[in-house]
């Protein structure tokens, strides 16, 4: 730990997650000095009382979905540099020593204002360093107010205005807790793709339906390497091709729906 908290404020949006945000905040705390959530304001299963035991700050507001809630956080930052992590990531040991270091004076280029990380995930008893899921590096640390969250749903990203330096080690990710999860998120995850498509007046041609989950697996499977991640591998490569069916299908779907039908049977 340095000997002084850095000029770090974490900044976080939360639901119900009163069963995991206190191994985010305990990977945080002591080197940190501020940190920042804003909670559904629904929420009331405990979650800003354990949020409360680290001394952070909590605001509760409407959802307004992932990219203005999180550019809500941020804006709540008083700190010099923002850390923007969900409620089921952990900043690993090896990470934080690099956060340090890199955050001590004269070891930052001044023109980086921003810094990615790999995120690392643990799926079904093991954690996933290949395929379509490593290294998922991500931007989650910048100058405060030289990045913000722009996208719907849940596939928002961090536009910065700035060079980005990358460190090496994992953020760790605790997305999936078993298969049933994972194939609940792909029904989810499908029917947000396919409604935002279609806002868009975008279509799905059958050359998509038919060769995009073929591609997907096998990129995922073989050309990154997914099979050495044992089973799991397996499993992920499949459950995103299947993913990706489902996206175009609904897509299709929706555009029959929309045509009405062509004649009678």
């Amino acid at each position: 730990m340095p000997a002084e908290k850095l000029p770090v404020s974490v900044c976080m949006i939360s639901g119900s997650e009163a069963h995991r945000i206190r191994r985010t905040l305990e990977s945080v705390a002591g080197w940190t000095r501020e940190i920042v959530i804003v909670l559904n304001e629904e929420v009331s299963d405990g979650t800003d009382r354990i949020a409360a035991e680290f001394g952070a700050k909590i605001f509760r507001e409407p959802w307004k979905g992932y990219a203005a809630q999180k550019n809500s956080a941020a804006q709540k930052a008083g700190q010099e540099w923002i850390l923007s992590l969900d409620a089921d990531e952990e900043i690993s040991s090896g990470l934080r020593a690099e956060i340090i270091r890199a955050l001590a004076p004269g070891n930052l280029a001044p023109a980086i204002t921003a810094c990615s990380f790999p995120r690392c995930t643990f799926y079904c008893g093991r954690w996933i360093r290949h395929g379509d899921w490593y290294p998922d590096r991500k931007v989650r640390l910048w100058r405060r107010g030289s990045a913000e969250w722009h996208g719907q749903n849940v596939h928002e990203t961090v536009v910065v205005n700035g060079n980005i330096g990358r460190l090496k080690n994992d953020l760790l990710h605790y997305t999936m807790e078993n298969l049933n999860d994972h194939l609940r998120k792909s029904m989810l995850y499908s029917d947000l793709f396919a409604r935002q498509r279609r806002e868009s007046g975008k279509n799905a041609g059958w050359l998509e339906l038919w060769f995009r989950p073929w591609w997907r697996f096998l990129r995922g499977y073989f050309l990154r390497r997914g099979f050495l991640d044992g089973w799991q591998g397996y499993a992920i490569a499949r459950i995103v091709a299947f993913e990706t069916f489902l996206r175009y299908a609904k897509l299709r779907e929706a555009q029959t729906d929309k045509a009405g039908p062509s004649g009678k049977p």
